[in-house]
């Protein structure tokens, strides 16, 4: 980094916003920082706000059963993480990660603007319900519906590009070689995630309340400001960042070495050194490890490899992958199976946006005068990881230091850990709700407010809370630490995938049972929580059985992943003794 007298303050790796190399002086930092901070805390703030209250803004206003508008918002949340995949690449490939941020944070706002215009109009929502018509509920109709889902895909849209960038881009700010701002760039990541919290708690209540006592067009018109405000301080940045070169997609890498493979397919494995292909310098080669031997054979020089060599002095990275990038492929490839089961947490944390809301909407919520959003129910979930994480800190890393020298729980044990608590908040949602169903079969049906407090809930969103803060340190943890160092971006997309197949896995869940239910004719999910046919508590028990089979194989899965790194930690030391 040090060139000479002139160049101590210049970073080697980053260029300004005219191309130059960086100034330490002028560029990066704190300042630069904050304000790529601010664009996590408002897309928070505005995606939040939209998503706690959705489920109850699809069955008030548009007047969509109960278990529909569940499985729409399971499938949106699905799809807005899924699309952070799509913003990744776009980013490391072509876009590189400051435009990525720019262009889908104007993306996000443009959705949250047509979510707002479309509570303006009085033909893009269906009428109010009349109480004196026998069905007095219009569903909306496919035109309105057209519009909603225009309006909150293009918010999806914009989450994803803007959750895959926002964090690599904060830490481009600091300089990794220069020891303050490494040290700096560690508590970035404090702050990331304080601004995540800050964000949702000031959604799940100052911006619900909004919606729900002033009017919808007030709270969503909010997050539509509040997304202009992130872009114009975003921008006010430009001159002020460090940029980085795109370096391409690990995706392609992964491809290659998945076709270069399938391609040598019928070649004999080799445990001869001077038959792999590999360019890595030592210090930073990855030994050959004994799993997924079938993808070796992407490294194997076979003789089209040799005259593609000798013509042009480099081979075609579609023919011949070198030792050190299979290897990293396997280690993504090893990811796979704790990946898997942690999506089932996924699942029963998408009941705590949908259904958790849904039950509190039928129940009384008022503290004297004051009445609370259903949706607002939610800072207990926000503030239960809060204080998670504040225990583990505070009480469990301590102790665990004093009695065996270890830094608090491991990442394995953390998502053991929120696994098991995950299942309890299932089976206390189950007992909840056979008591809310007790209560509505001896209430009338048309009392839309049952005689029974909302709080009775807390607990079920307090454990659901606790469990996200050890499973979502745990992942983060894991997927960093244990992926290849050019695979960062692409381990924590696929961590960010869990969330959405977990979602997708809920509306899957949802669509089964009503299926399967219905024919029986006793629906466990009917349009309308009260009905007291309905079956929740059924489902509820049924996502913590599922929860606990899943448990099983996670701690299968961990042990095998211990064991088999230091299965491939012992060779790697062998090699390098030999070597």
């Amino acid at each position: 980094m040090v060139l000479s007298d002139d160049s101590t303050m210049l970073v080697s790796d980053a260029t300004d916003y005219k191309g130059a190399p960086a100034d330490k002086s002028t560029t990066g930092g704190w300042l630069s920082a904050a304000s790529i901070l601010s664009v996590e805390l408002c897309e928070r703030l505005s995606t939040m706000a939209i998503a706690v209250n959705l489920v109850t803004y699809l069955q008030g206003t548009l007047h969509l059963p109960s278990a529909e508008s569940s499985a729409v918002v399971s499938n949106w949340g699905g799809i807005s993480f899924l699309l952070s995949l799509f913003g990744g690449i776009l980013a490391d490939s072509f876009l590189g990660r400051y435009w990525t941020i720019a262009i889908f944070s104007t993306v996000h706002f443009l959705g949250s603007c047509l979510l707002a215009l479309s509570t303006v109009f009085p033909k893009l929502r269906p009428p109010p319900c009349n109480p004196s018509l026998s069905n007095n509920c219009i569903q909306a109709n496919s035109l309105q519906m057209a519009v909603f889902y225009i309006s909150i895909y293009t918010v999806a849209l914009g989450l994803g590009g803007i959750k895959c960038s926002v964090s690599g881009f904060g830490t481009d700010q600091f300089d990794q070689k220069d020891d303050k701002e490494k040290a700096q760039m560690a508590s970035f990541f404090n702050k990331f995630y304080f601004f995540i919290s800050i964000g949702t708690l000031i959604a799940v209540t100052v911006f619900i309340y909004i919606q729900d006592k002033v009017s919808r067009v007030w709270g969503y018109g909010s997050c539509s400001v509040i997304m202009l405000l992130a872009l114009v301080l975003f921008l006010s940045g430009t001159k002020k960042y460090r940029y980085k070169a795109c370096l391409g997609s690990p995706i392609v890498q992964i491809f290659q070495v998945l076709v270069v493979a399938v391609k040598k397919r019928n070649l004999s494995s080799t445990s001869n050194v001077e038959q792999l292909y590999e360019t890595h310098p030592q210090e930073s080669r990855i030994p050959r490890t004994c799993q997924f031997r079938s993808l070796d054979k992407a490294a194997i020089i076979d003789d089209g490899d040799k005259e593609t060599m000798i013509e042009s002095g480099t081979p075609n990275p579609w023919r011949l992958c070198s030792v050190t990038k299979v290897e990293e492929v396997k280690m993504m490839a090893r990811l796979i199976p704790i990946w898997a089961t942690t999506i089932m947490f996924y699942v029963i944390h998408a009941q705590m946006i949908t259904y958790a809301v849904l039950q509190a909407s039928t129940m009384k919520r008022s503290i004297g005068t004051f009445n609370i959003p259903a949706g607002s129910f939610n800072v207990f979930f926000i503030g239960s990881i809060l204080l998670a994480l504040g225990i583990h800190d505070r009480l469990i890393v301590p102790l665990l230091k004093k009695k065996k020298g270890t830094l608090g729980l491991t990442k394995f044990q953390k998502i053991g850990v929120g696994l098991f608590i995950s299942i309890l908040s299932m089976v206390f949602a189950a007992i909840i709700e056979t008591k809310r169903l007790k209560v509505a079969k001896s209430t009338s049906r048309a009392v839309s407010i049952l005689p029974i407090s909302a709080f009775w809930l807390v607990p079920q969103f307090v454990l659901a809370g606790a469990a996200e803060g050890f499973v979502y340190t745990g992942q983060i943890d894991f997927f960093l630490t244990e992926s290849p160092k050019g695979m960062k971006a692409m381990s924590t997309s696929l961590f960010l995938t869990t969330i959405s197949f977990g979602f997708f896995v809920s509306s899957a869940l949802i669509a089964i049972i009503r299926k399967a239910t219905q024919r029986g004719g006793h629906n466990w999910l009917p349009a309308n929580l009260n009905n007291a046919d309905g079956k929740l508590n059924y489902f509820y028990a049924l996502v913590a059985l599922l929860s606990a089979i899943n448990l099983g194989f996670y701690l299968y899965c961990a042990k095998s992943f211990l064991r088999k790194k230091r299965q491939i930690d012992l060779a790697a030391n062998a090699a390098a003794i030999t070597l």
